[in-house]
């Protein structure tokens, strides 16, 4: 850790003492930002009953989140070359902690559906930009070991908010969710306004307002998509008019969207970050493996309470292999990837991770509580050995003025996809309502296998490149 903050001439970015409470703000504002968006879901059944609303009310408790922050993750990241990253992350953090208070002291559904999309909307503000900030603070020949801490704080938080959640819903109540982000938003707030720099940008350009407005239609008509595949349906009536128009306006915006960018001037997201193959094939690989962390993620609760009789209790234990594997393995994995190839170290993490969905697809019908242990492990071994040296490929494959570009594609590709993730295993267990749950979460399973390896064969296209 102490290399992190250790200087050596030539060294670009911040001296290590500013370094340490960027780092500091930064990893703390996005470990608030994971686990809000992902302690609530085991709430929402205590929040429909204290505000005296329907289940399907409440689940807009959580959506109204991710939508927000959604439909702004590429605005942000267009924002933070205008104005710099110091402003917006500042306003952003500040957006988050306020309506962070605002949703535990709300009286009302309305109230709460309010604060948090201004709470998404905070929380993407800094988000999209964090690894470029992270980028920026920290010389090149640390940024495998930064981007290896963010990811393993990243993929590790998602994997423990639940079982975190659940214990802080059954002992202090649901406004505690939010309430607990007062403090350590308020810390990081005040490291942040002194630590991170002000520079230099380009606030004399010209917003791209109409590429702005394409996006948010393009990424909040993709999830409603998703979100409406995801509720339950009869079987024959799967196609329904719900989501045949969101899909239809998601493809007219993306359509128009590129149409646009290609033309502007001073495009929201400049096409040119895409003409490097190491960039897009890195962009490729990180949705595929994230469609399968999705699908894995609500799959697996699925099969160990309803099909193995597990306890809520217990089938969150099950997951802490997962994040265990990744905490043993990512921060060498940014470090291997700061002197071998970050697309070498990737591919051989996704192949871990296919075997380790292997592993989970292919269990049996009433299986030791280890041997389900030991395949989560492998599964977190696997994408924590992937997803540092990944993002480090993303965003030292484009020039530091496009840094949070790539930041914002990164935030994009992965909310995606656990998205679609989730909506795969929404739509099989509707489709499948009158089978048994066994076997729609063993499709499910089986479908994140045939997404891990697409991920796999996108990663082994990008070895021929040129670093």
């Amino acid at each position: 850790m102490a290399t992190l903050f250790s200087s050596q001439p030539g060294d670009e970015g911040l001296p290590g003492d500013k370094r340490a409470r960027v780092m500091a703000a930064v990893m703390t504002t996005t470990l608030m930002g994971v686990f809000d968006g992902a302690m609530i879901n085991i709430a929402l059944p205590s929040m429909a009953s204290a505000m005296q609303v329907s289940a399907s009310h409440a689940v807009w408790f959580a959506n109204g989140y991710l939508l927000a922050a959604a439909m702004t993750l590429a605005i942000f990241a267009a924002l933070a070359t205008r104005f710099g990253f110091r402003p917006l992350f500042l306003s952003g953090l500040a957006l988050f902690t306020l309506t962070s208070l605002g949703c535990a002291l709300a009286s009302s559904a309305g109230m709460l559906t309010a604060m948090r999309i201004l709470q998404g909307i905070g929380g993407a503000a800094t988000m999209s930009i964090a690894p470029a900030i992270l980028r920026s603070v920290f010389p090149g020949r640390l940024l495998g070991r930064i981007l290896g801490l963010h990811a393993l704080l990243i993929a590790s938080s998602t994997a423990v908010a639940p079982v975190l959640g659940g214990a802080i819903v059954d002992t202090l109540g649901w406004q505690w969710l939010f309430a607990i982000n007062i403090l350590p938003g308020s810390i990081a707030f005040l490291l942040a306004s002194k630590a991170l720099p002000r520079s230099d940008t380009g606030a004399h350009a010209s917003f791209d307002t109409p590429g702005a407005i394409l996006s948010a239609a393009l990424l909040g008509s993709m999830i409603m998509a998703a979100n409406s595949l995801a509720t339950p349906m009869d079987a024959a009536h799967a196609i329904r008019i719900e989501t045949i128009g969101w899909a239809l306006l998601a493809t007219l915006s993306a359509g128009m969207f590129i149409f646009h960018i290609r033309r502007a001037s001073n495009p929201l997201l400049p096409p040119v970050i895409f003409k490097s193959s190491r960039f897009t094939l890195a962009a490729l690989t990180s949705l595929s493996s994230f469609i399968s962390q999705g699908i894995t993620f609500i799959a697996l609760p699925f099969l160990f309470q309803s099909v193995y009789g597990f306890s809520p209790v217990l089938s969150a234990l099950l997951f802490t292999p997962w994040p265990i594997g990744i905490v043993l393995i990512a921060p060498h994995a940014g470090r291997w990837a700061d002197t071998v190839s970050a697309p070498l170290i990737s591919t051989a993490g996704l192949l871990i991770f296919v075997l380790g969905l292997l592993l989970l697809a292919t269990l049996p019908d009433a299986p030791a509580l280890w041997d389900i242990c030991l395949r989560s492990l492998v599964c977190g071994i696997g994408f924590g050995c992937f997803q540092s040296p990944n993002n480090r490929e993303m965003l030292s494959s484009v020039a530091r003025e496009y840094a949070s570009f790539a930041s914002g594609v990164l935030s994009i590709v992965r909310t995606f996809g656990q998205c679609l993730g989730a909506a795969v295993v929404g739509v099989l267990l509707a489709l499948l309502a009158n089978e048994t749950r066994q076997l729609a979460v063993h499709v499910a399973l089986w479908i994140a296998v045939g997404t891990s390896a697409t991920a796999v064969l996108l990663s082994l296209s990008r070895l021929r490149k040129p670093a």
